[in-house]
């Protein structure tokens, strides 16, 4: 059994704890959150210890994987740092991919992906490192999703779409095929996307508009 510790104790975590569960080749060592109330209760079962700074003394007693608890509400920046500074402490970001999602099996998938369950990825799609597939999200042939990109549960991208760096495609919405998702750029929940979405804006509406460029 590899030993792993949870980044974050929230809501998203719980959904991780249980597919990393399912898989059944995990033993959960506990969670670490920045909020100081959750110190010493448990999530699912799972103690949460203390904080991020705790990191370096489980990497001297032997923890070397760690997952990312922390989902994304349209910012992805915050759930990036959290896997960046995992990787700086020396911990390998583990695989959560839940036995139902559905994955090509000539698809490609970066480090330390989140897939979770009913999640479709298609021939030929391309995921970089730390990508989060959410619930029933339909990734189509010959996507390529670049890193830390959140697909929103429910989201469908067809065919030949790229998301390019830390994008955030929300809950129910849909890009058409060959469509082009700028950097950190974030698609509002059931938007229909059917033109090519700037670096840095939030766009929303059927079909999408850019309503604004992302705060900084």
């Amino acid at each position: 059994m590899t030993r792993v510790i949870g980044l974050g104790a929230g809501g998203h975590a719980k959904v991780v704890i249980e597919i990393l569960q399912l898989i059944g080749s995990y033993e959960l060592a506990g969670l670490l959150d920045p909020k100081r109330e959750l110190w010493g209760t448990e999530v699912l079962g799972v103690p949460v210890l203390g904080d991020d700074s705790l990191l370096p003394h489980l990497y001297e007693r032997g923890l070397r994987h760690a997952f990312i608890g922390l989902g994304s509400a349209g910012d992805t920046r915050p759930r990036r740092r959290l896997y960046e500074e995992t990787h700086r402490q020396g911990f390998q970001v583990v695989s959560a991919i839940h036995p139902q999602a559905i994955i090509s099996p000539s698809a490609q998938v970066g480090p330390g992906p989140t897939i979770m369950a009913g999640a479709i990825i298609n021939a030929a799609a391309r995921l970089g490192e730390n990508v989060l597939v959410n619930t029933g999200a339909i990734v189509e042939h010959d996507c390529v999703i670049g890193a830390h990109v959140h697909i929103a549960t429910g989201a469908r991208l067809a065919s030949t779409v790229h998301v390019d760096e830390g994008a955030h495609i929300g809950a129910g919405a849909v890009v058409r095929q060959g469509i082009h998702i700028g950097r950190h750029s974030i698609v509002g929940a059931g938007a229909v996307v059917v033109a090519d979405v700037p670096d840095g804006v939030v766009v929303a509406g059927v079909p999408a508009r850019v309503l604004r460029q992302v705060n900084e």
